[in-house]
């Protein structure tokens, strides 16, 4: 008796837990940016929602808060919230260089009109708010995307 309780139980527990745990991919994400001079690029990667409103900061390189306003776009978001964001890491990215990042996007997310934008920023140079921008569908996340500014490419591959 007491075994079929147990058994039961941890059904149950499994069951809770399908539900309670967030469904998120993790990408590999690829930026390869142009060979241009000069200083390295903040690049900010957001979510945007389907009316085309920041929904959430996916990752931010470059360190400095300094030149976040830079990104002149994003800033308007983040700016007015200063919300503590987990996703800047370490230095901007140089021209010709290469770098590969994780992003976590939330299942729910992708094929329900969401997009992602990388916009980019160089000091003394220009500031490019939509360098690369797509929309999250499962075809869409399998292609190179051809940036406008800084960015020559990026590719994002599901883990």
């Amino acid at each position: 008796m007491k075994l079929k309780y147990l058994a039961i139980l941890s059904i149950l527990i499994i069951g809770l837990t399908a539900f309670t745990t967030s469904n998120s991919s993790k990408f590999k994400c690829l930026i390869q940016m142009t060979n241009y001079a000069g200083h390295g690029a903040y690049v900010v990667i957001s979510l945007i929602n389907p009316n085309g409103e920041y929904e959430k900061t996916l990752y931010v390189k470059g360190d400095d808060d300094e030149w976040f306003n830079t990104v002149e776009e994003w800033w308007k978001f983040y700016g007015k919230k200063r919300n503590n964001i987990d996703a800047i890491t370490g230095e901007t990215i140089a021209g010709g260089e290469r770098a590969i990042e994780i992003l976590e996007i939330e299942e729910s997310k992708i094929n329900a009109g969401y997009s992602i934008r990388f916009e980019t920023a160089v000091e003394d140079d220009k500031y490019v708010v939509s360098d690369v921008e797509f929309e999250l569908t499962t075809e869409n996340i399998k292609l190179k995307h051809n940036g406008k500014g800084f960015i020559r490419y990026i590719r994002l591959i599901q883990q």
